[in-house]
């Protein structure tokens, strides 16, 4: 519903450009590309896992996959590389909260490692030329770009991952109740290797695609994706405590911001107003998520208490 509103006010506000389908296409690639970022960190909030190093992890990945295409190397296998960065960086994240430390701080401070990194192998400039990857981000296929294709089914795969495999289920009670999951017999340090990894490689993903879009990869980590991501998943109505969510949601989320960012723009407004919006809007969804997790307490107590009243 809030989607449908918000086409229609921008359908007013920005006509006759706003409701056009190549507007719509525009806004589905904008959105598809955020929902890769968003995916991960949907991912990691339901399985107890909060990684802020997203945008680091994104811009070496990018980095490291455009010098290795500039230096000859196959395709397939830049790309791999890219993604295995992402990986790395998931499990080292993993090992060192593992071991007691404020995940907040950790995944920060990888943050900055990370940056740092990528500016040192890029040279502090943007590595330009990736036309080999064209397939991944600039093409299109009956007239929809290739990222749309990208997001839809690395979405189908986390859901049927977490929805249908024991892994997945294992993983979401481990973000649910980590001591209770380690009571009966799961290995939670495992599986937090693993939350952490999955993020990262959304992460890698989303770096690799983006350089694909724009044909340049940046060395700069770019934080918005942190914010346009959680409030994507803050939109889901995802709880922050783990346990559950819905991968789908996420995707309308990205999708609500991606409307506000295009209306904006077609509107005539500043681009800095987009920033203020996804603040108000993550704002929002945490208050929707709050206000959703005490009705659902207070019915379950209000059952509670007529049940003992019959008894």
């Amino acid at each position: 519903m809030l989607w449908i509103a918000i086409v229609i006010l921008f359908a007013y506000l920005a006509a006759p450009y706003f409701f056009t389908v190549a507007t719509g296409i525009a806004m589905l690639n904008s959105a598809s590309i955020a929902s890769i970022y968003a995916a991960g960190l949907a991912v990691g909030v339901m399985t107890g896992v909060f990684d802020l190093s997203v945008p680091g992890t994104a811009a070496l990945a990018g980095v490291v996959t455009a010098l290795l295409l500039r230096a000859g190397v196959p395709v397939w296998a830049a790309i791999l590389a890219g993604l295995l960065i992402g990986v790395l960086v998931g499990i080292v994240n993993a090992l060192i909260v593992i071991k007691g430390f404020d995940p907040l701080i950790v995944t920060i401070a990888m943050l900055s490692v990370l940056s740092g990194t990528s500016l040192i192998l890029a040279g502090g400039n943007n590595v330009s030329g990736l036309q080999g990857l064209t397939f991944m981000g600039t093409q299109t296929y009956l007239w929809i770009p290739a990222p749309v294709y990208i997001a839809l089914a690395l979405f189908l795969v986390l859901t049927v991952f977490l929805k249908t495999t024991r892994a997945g289920m294992r993983l979401l009670a481990v973000g649910g109740n980590a001591e209770a999951a380690r009571r009966v017999g799961i290995p939670v340090s495992r599986y937090r290797v693993l939350g952490f990894s999955i993020s990262a490689l959304c992460a890698a993903l989303g770096g690799i695609v983006t350089s694909a879009y724009v044909t340049t990869a940046s060395p700069g980590a770019s934080v918005s994706i942190v914010f346009d991501g959680m409030t994507a998943v803050a939109l889901a109505g995802i709880p922050f405590i783990g346990g559950r969510g819905s991968l789908p949601r996420v995707a309308l989320g990205a999708i609500v911001v991606a409307t506000i960012s295009t209306g904006l723009l077609l509107t005539g407004v500043q681009t800095y107003w987009s920033s203020i919006a996804t603040g108000v809007l993550l704002v929002g969804g945490l208050a929707l998520n709050m206000w959703t997790s005490r009705t659902a307490t207070n019915l379950l107590l209000t059952g509670d208490t007529g049940k003992r009243a019959v008894e």
